[in-house]
């Protein structure tokens, strides 16, 4: 712990207890009253830093300590900076007497001169690194082999034969990790280089502060200086021409001079919205690498991993088994869901069996059993079609691409929530009206097409699976 001077909450100002109060309250609303009893109530306020501001929390195990990392670093810190604004770092550590811990439900023995790992929470995490995003950590299957491959490629600093670099895929399945992972590979191999990652909003939200301090040079020189510019879920900027127009001549800067640049969205280059046409042939000029959704194998290997850092940890196979067929939305999901059930055991000091596992994930169980996304429609049509997930957004009227197009709308009506516009601007930006005519076309057809009916019957059982 740093030796900085923290106000003691009984003899400080009012001013942190109060907003320490007011945060509280708010993780209450936010959180929900059972995940703010289970995980939250209990931490105590120790100080805030009279030079940073940096906030100092106490949890009382070093366990608690990384769940909330893990889990509500987020909503703490926005908490934080409404109730204290100017406010530092969230420190998050363990009480002085809290007993080490290695893995779930087990104690490690630490002598009096080790200190208790302190865990920090970034208010501004946009050039963050995370350290346990590296490519060690990282599962490769056939899902994710292409935009892996192509990130350690990049990473490890030689020629390069493409830049940028665009990653795409849903929510949840590694790109983040990956950009991450390259950040640190790219230091490792590089010292002194400059790596900068964060989100687009994180852009934008800069590059606006730059303006209304009349300081946009600082901005500029700042990102045009990197070695290694990595801008996550570009998305985001769709529809703010001023900071497309800075993020469009900062892309031809870096290019330009020969650095490196990684960028990546929820989507290909082609299904942006919003993204000035300009920058789209910037993206797709480089290398364009998607992650698909994690396949059986990959999703049963991720959980071993996982479980490579708990070694003390008895999880029968039968009972990854079942995560990785049942849990198949996203990486995040499945990990998420792993960390869920190994918190409850230790927590309940029951054995993980096949029934426990039940228990601890009913609810999420339940809500994941009819989860489709338009994404997965698409990319299981494209396959059984033998056609290029772009074209589901393209303006070809070919019968090969417009009826299996037809077929994914009908399909997105049946197993989604989403809305016809919604899903009209999914497939290209489409008018509603094109989605009922898709749907009523594609229900005609099945009543007089016994193969195409089959198709259709194939594609559902394969999605709701």
């Amino acid at each position: 712990m740093s030796a900085r001077q923290f106000h003691d909450v009984t003899t400080a100002p009012v001013t942190p207890a109060s907003a320490w109060a007011a945060v509280r309250e708010t993780l209450r609303k936010s959180c929900g009253q059972r995940s703010f009893d289970g995980w939250l109530k209990s931490l105590e306020l120790a100080g805030v830093d009279s030079e940073s501001g940096a906030v100092r929390l106490v949890a009382p195990s070093a366990f608690l300590a990384d769940w909330v990392q893990n889990h509500f670093a987020e909503q703490l810190a926005a908490a934080w900076r409404v109730a204290l604004p100017g406010c530092g770092e969230i420190l998050v550590e363990a009480s002085a007497d809290a007993p080490a811990r290695s893995t779930f439900g087990f104690e490690s023995p630490v002598t009096e001169t080790e200190a208790q790992p302190v865990v920090t929470i970034e208010v501004d995490r946009g050039s963050q690194l995370e350290e346990r995003f590296t490519f060690d950590s990282f599962v490769v299957g056939k899902a994710n082999e292409l935009a892996y491959n192509a990130a350690k490629t990049l990473a490890e600093g030689g020629k390069l034969g493409f830049n940028p670099l665009f990653l795409h895929g849903g929510v949840g399945l590694g790109k983040t990790h990956l950009m991450h992972a390259m950040g640190h590979e790219y230091r490792l191999r590089h010292p002194g280089a400059k790596v900068i990652y964060m989100t687009s909003e994180k852009f934008m939200y800069e590059f606006v502060a730059a303006m209304r301090a009349k300081d946009t040079h600082s901005f500029k020189a700042r990102l045009r200086a990197a070695d290694l510019l990595l801008i996550d879920d570009v998305q985001f900027i769709a529809g703010k021409d001023s900071t497309q127009e800075e993020f469009f001549h900062t892309m031809n800067e870096l290019i330009s001079a020969g650095r490196r640049l990684v960028i990546s969205a929820d989507r290909s280059p082609q299904d942006l919205e919003g993204i000035e046409s300009r920058i789209l042939s910037r993206l797709a000029w480089g290398l364009v690498a998607d992650i698909n959704s994690a396949d059986f194998e990959l999703r049963y290997n991720i959980i071993l991993k996982k479980l490579e850092t708990q070694p003390t940890v008895s999880v029968p196979n039968e009972v990854v088994m079942f995560l990785a067929k049942r849990l198949s939305a996203s990486v995040r999901e499945l990990e998420g869901a792993l960390t869920r059930v190994l918190a409850f055991a230790h927590l309940s000091k029951r054995p993980i069996d096949l029934e426990f596992t039940q228990q601890a994930l009913a609810d999420q169980l339940r809500a994941s059993q009819r989860r489709v996304t338009i994404d997965e429609i698409q990319r299981r049509v494209c396959d059984h079609y033998r056609i290029r997930q772009s074209e589901m957004g393209s303006a070809r009227r070919a019968r090969e691409v417009a009826r299996p197009r037809q077929i994914a709308m009908y399909l997105a009506k049946q197993l989604t929530q989403r809305s016809l516009p919604e899903i009209g601007r999914r497939f290209g930006g489409r008018d509603h009206t094109t989605v009922i005519h898709a749907v009523k076309r594609i229900e005609e057809l099945r009543a007089a097409d016994a193969e195409l009916d089959a198709d259709v019957r194939l594609l559902i059982r394969q999605l709701e699976a």
